[in-house]
């Protein structure tokens, strides 16, 4: 009689854990949209979070250490029309956010150093080229300043976003409503998920169709989709009976899936979030108060189950941490950041080991945020590589971030609030450090306050 054989990997035992209420990010009314997009994106300066908004859409920027309760009169990015749909800070500087709005724009914003300390109504640049409203967005990971926007248009918009240009007009290849669209690692091919049931991969300054399924999923639900190692394609979506599926594609050969597993009968949109440093996809269901993890690895079955996260409360968007940003001498392999009715809860998953020491098999060199190309060199055809940093002093800037211009010649709408930003960026920056001060006189005195309150 053989026995089973348990297939060994370091990340078996790779538990969750959510971090005290201390550390949690309270009284935030986190939007009500029922748009299937993540709500929350972070990076390890800030976190931010789409909001409820009377008379238009708003954000929150906070940084990451101004945990605790938030005050109610703290200042958002509101200069939307419409309600936020979707927001995404820049890979290659952290004080860069984009956002996609119901009113059909797609606006950049910059924020400064130590949050906003007043209303932010003016972005930086105006993005105008789609005829509904915006529900996608996401920036090249190795090219400067290239942002993609996908929109309830059925359009893919690449978007030199120093120019404030639309370069790639992707319009009369899907033919319903976008589900979901990313890069991979170098950003020479789109993926698209689509309501017309058909799953694309784009050559994206072709604009060209290079390989597409049809029906990956029976189901009539939403279908997400992400690159994963090897190029191989990971997607979620639901079976003829409804109930949540996860599949893995090769696209070399994209007749049968290598590997289709049902999970459960839940109607959440399964968000995935996949980490190439250690292989691991994690899969957050909207409306679930579960985190699923599986190991994508060369061997069959290929999608190997690990464990799950779960607590008590479901979630309403999940923002996850770039690797750049953990402790990685508490061997964290990643921080999701949970949405909850009025929280934010951070979620750390770690893998349990005895040594103090710098763990090298967890943590290979890892997407910097150094871009590897010019925006104009990338739609000239120029691939990059990602440059890859170590972790294993923790990650430090050696370079200051990639500075953020604007070619003001080419674009009317952002002269205006841009010259009035740099003609007052001394005083902001002396404002700053004034409140900066205020607010830490103010922790201390409450802090005595309590103090005496308590003897």
């Amino acid at each position: 009689m053989s026995r089973k054989v348990v297939r060994t990997s370091k990340f078996r035992h790779v538990f969750g854990q959510a971090l005290k209420a201390d550390q949690c990010y309270d009284d935030i009314r986190i939007s009500q949209m029922t748009w299937d997009s993540n709500f929350c994106s972070v990076n390890p300066k800030f976190v931010a979070m789409i909001v409820d908004a009377s008379g238009g859409g708003a954000f929150i920027v906070l940084p990451l250490s101004k945990t605790g309760r938030i005050d109610m009169s703290l200042p958002t990015v509101c200069g939307h029309t419409g309600p936020v749909l979707d927001i995404e800070f820049c890979p290659h500087n952290d004080n860069i956010i984009a956002s996609g709005s119901e009113d059909c724009s797609v606006m950049i914003w910059e924020i400064p150093d130590g949050g906003l300390i007043s209303p932010l109504k003016d972005p930086v640049v105006k993005l105008e080229g789609h005829s509904k409203r915006v529900g996608i967005l996401s920036w090249h990971p190795t090219a400067h300043n290239v942002l993609m926007s996908a929109g309830c248009d059925n359009v893919v918009i690449l978007w030199n976003v120093a120019r404030g240009e639309a370069v790639v007009r992707i319009d009369s290849m899907h033919t319903d409503l976008i589900y979901s669209a990313c890069w991979n690692r170098n950003g020479s091919q789109i993926l698209t998920s689509c309501k017309d049931k058909k799953l694309r991969v784009i050559d994206p300054r072709k604009g060209s169709v290079i390989c597409e399924k049809d029906k990956p999923h029976e189901g009539s639900r939403p279908v997400r989709a992400v690159f994963v190692s090897d190029g191989k394609i990971l997607t979620t979506g639901f079976s003829r009976m409804s109930e949540r599926q996860v599949a893995l594609w090769d696209p070399n050969n994209f007749s049968e899936p290598l590997n289709l597993q049902e999970l459960d009968t839940s109607s959440g949109v399964l968000l995935p979030f996949f980490d190439p440093d250690t292989g691991v996809v994690y899969l957050c269901g909207k409306g679930d108060s579960s985190i699923r993890y599986f190991e994508v690895t060369d061997e069959a079955p290929y999608v190997h189950y690990l464990s799950m996260y779960s607590s008590k409360e479901s979630q309403k968007g999940m923002g996850y941490m770039p690797k750049r940003g953990l402790e990685v001498n508490k061997c964290e392999i990643a921080r999701f950041y949970k949405l909850h009715e009025r929280k934010c809860e951070p979620i750390v998953m770690t893998v349990p080991r005895k040594s103090d020491l710098f763990q090298e098999d967890l943590y290979p060199d890892t997407i910097g945020p150094e871009p590897s190309v010019e925006a104009d060199d990338w739609f000239a055809g120029k691939n990059g590589e990602p440059i890859l940093i170590s972790l294993k002093d923790g990650f430090v800037a050696t370079t200051k971030n990639k500075e953020f211009k604007v070619i003001k010649s080419l674009m009317a709408t952002t002269s205006s609030s841009s010259s009035y930003r740099q003609s007052d960026s001394v005083d902001v920056q002396a404002l700053q450090k004034e409140v900066k001060e205020l607010r830490e006189m103010v922790e201390q005195l409450t802090k005595r306050v309590d103090e005496l309150e308590s003897k």
